[in-house]
């Protein structure tokens, strides 16, 4: 059986709009209808045109560009979105809709009156003889000007059934071919709002010639939820914005109710003429242009809805994709799913991760390195391919340790001297622990090594990079330093064939850059002790324990 057809009427350029901070310009207003057409949208509520001539003359100019087909055939035509106008339940609000989208090939006015006791009572100071006398009047007023007549009693999920039942029906009388239920405040539950929807169909009279439509709010986190009881009780039409942006808390989000529809099609039946694979380009022109960032853990089209860092989760990802996801990433427009590498992530997915970029280690390396990103990862949220490659840079690259940092404090400013204490382990197994004062905190952590080392050295060179992004980037610290007082035997030169002192370099990563610093010292200066000849036996220990058993 064919799945039934549900249109999509998008009211991210009105209802949308009136997200606080997110007023669009006309140029911004026509990229997005364009785009929106190109989506796939059914409808394109493009303004509500009373509210300004600014507003007027943007509905009027996405009605001309985005609502007709160049050639003006019919066959283009058939494509085209319908575009709409939104007017209260007046004339001079339904003249300057009409005025707006007269130009397109297929323009509709949407009018709406408040329905509840509270708004009749407080904002219309009406009774219910009066509200449906107006909605008949009006209704008949729209279909002077055109055959699309939508019809929305506002705030229908605190309406009294009853009476929308007979508001309805005399909206249908008088030429609405679209009544759209709106959830104005956010106030219904699923529960509540598909049994709404399920009463208007059956008790509405000549409901069956019409499209029931719903429009849900969020002030409550439902409004997707409702907008997917609304369709699975027989409404038609669901309006919705790009990001679920509008009013307060906002609408029904365009990419949930498309994408529910599509990954739960044998619960649902229906189809949508969305072109899925733009929804993510279409999100980010929507934010780009409000302004309204996209959340990252947002459904769909968020940062994080194709990325996965807890290791139980790549795990699964690495073996089947469907373990984690319901839905393919290309399907929206996303290029990938995301094995983001945070303290949750496990070996499978950093192993992974390393080979992606290139990194191919052995099993001690591998230990060794994910050790260390596991450090790192407790202090940065974020690690990215040139965090792992330092990483990898400063445990696969360094020489065997004789000394190893283990503990570093520092105290400096403008109060007091810089002082630096360093704790490493040594040669013999044992803990070494000296506090000395220098110049600035790197010196005084130098001071202090050079106590524990007794390494007698000269510093050539020193310099700092960061080699990431960000506040908490990590920083790379190279050192070369050459021995003092001929502790070790110059080194001949090929070329000169005269004797030159012997430089030893040595890097260290961290987003402590003093700690970077103190790695990077002794790196170097492991290198010279190794040089000097004074630690060969242990070396050759160390050496022979790295060898695999036979």
């Amino acid at each position: 059986m064919q799945n039934q057809y549900i249109k999509i009427f998008d009211t991210t350029l009105r209802d949308g709009e009136q997200s606080p901070g997110a007023t669009l310009t006309s140029f911004e207003k026509l990229e997005i209808a364009r785009m929106l057409a190109s989506l796939g949208v059914d409808i394109i509520e493009a303004g509500f045109p009373a509210a300004s001539p600014d507003d007027l003359e943007g509905v009027r100019k996405i009605a001309k560009e985005v609502g007709n087909s160049p050639s003006g055939g019919s066959d283009e035509n058939d494509s085209l979105p319908v575009i709409c106008g939104l007017a209260r339940a007046n004339k001079k609000d339904i003249d300057a809709a009409w005025e707006a989208v007269k130009h397109a090939a297929k323009p509709r006015i949407h009018t709406f009156l408040a329905t509840s006791p509270i708004h009749m009572k407080f904002k219309l100071n009406m009774d219910s003889e009066e509200v449906v006398e107006l909605v008949k009047e009006m209704v008949a007023y729209a279909k002077s000007y055109c055959d699309d007549i939508e019809f929305s009693p506002e705030d229908a999920g605190r309406s009294d059934p009853e009476f929308l039942y007979l508001v309805l029906g005399e909206a249908i009388k008088a030429g609405a071919t679209t009544i759209n239920i709106p959830d104005t405040v956010g106030y219904t539950i699923p529960e509540e709002f598909g049994a709404l929807i399920a009463g208007i169909i059956e008790h509405t009279p000549g409901v069956e010639n019409v499209v029931v439509s719903v429009h849900c709010h969020d002030d409550l986190g439902l409004a997707t939820a409702n907008t997917l009881a609304g369709i699975a009780a027989g409404a038609g039409q669901a309006e919705v914005t790009m990001n679920g942006i509008g009013e307060r808390a906002g609408n029904t989000s365009l990419e949930e109710i498309v994408m529910a529809i599509r990954t739960r099609r044998k619960i649902f039946e229906l189809e949508t003429g969305i072109d899925t694979t733009l929804i993510t380009r279409m999100s980010r022109m929507v934010s780009n242009y409000t302004g309204i960032p996209v959340q990252p853990n947002k459904a769909i089209v968020g940062a994080n809805a194709f990325a996965h860092e807890a290791g139980i989760h790549q795990d699964g990802m690495l073996k089947n994709q469907m373990t984690y996801e319901i839905m393919q990433p290309d399907m929206v427009g996303q290029s990938h799913s995301r094995l983001v590498l945070g303290k949750h992530s496990g070996r499978h997915a950093f192993k992974a991760h390393l080979a992606e970029i290139g990194y191919q280690l052995n099993k001690e390396e591998l230990e060794r390195t994910f050790k260390r990103f596991k450090e790192v990862a407790d202090r940065k949220k974020t690690i990215t391919d040139a965090d792992l490659e330092a990483i990898v840079a400063d445990q696969i690259s360094q020489p065997r340790e004789i000394f190893s940092l283990d503990g570093l404090q520092v105290t400096c400013g403008t109060m007091g001297m810089p002082t630096a204490t360093v704790r490493l382990n040594g040669p013999d197994g044992e803990l070494h622990v000296h506090a000395a004062i220098g110049t600035g905190p790197v010196d005084a952590a130098f001071s202090a090594i050079d106590v524990i080392v007794k390494a007698p050295n000269i510093l050539v060179e020193y310099s700092v990079n960061a080699i990431t992004e960000g506040i908490d980037a990590i920083g790379e610290v190279s050192v070369r330093l050459q021995a003092e007082n001929g502790s070790i035997p110059r080194r001949r030169s090929p070329q000169s064939n005269q004797a030159q002192a012997r430089t030893f370099g040595g890097h260290g990563v961290d987003t402590d850059i003093i700690v970077a610093s103190a790695k990077a010292y002794l790196a170097a200066l492991n290198k010279l002790l190794v040089a000097s000849g004074h630690y060969a036996e242990l070396e050759e220990k160390t050496a022979e324990s790295l060898q695999p058993a036979k």
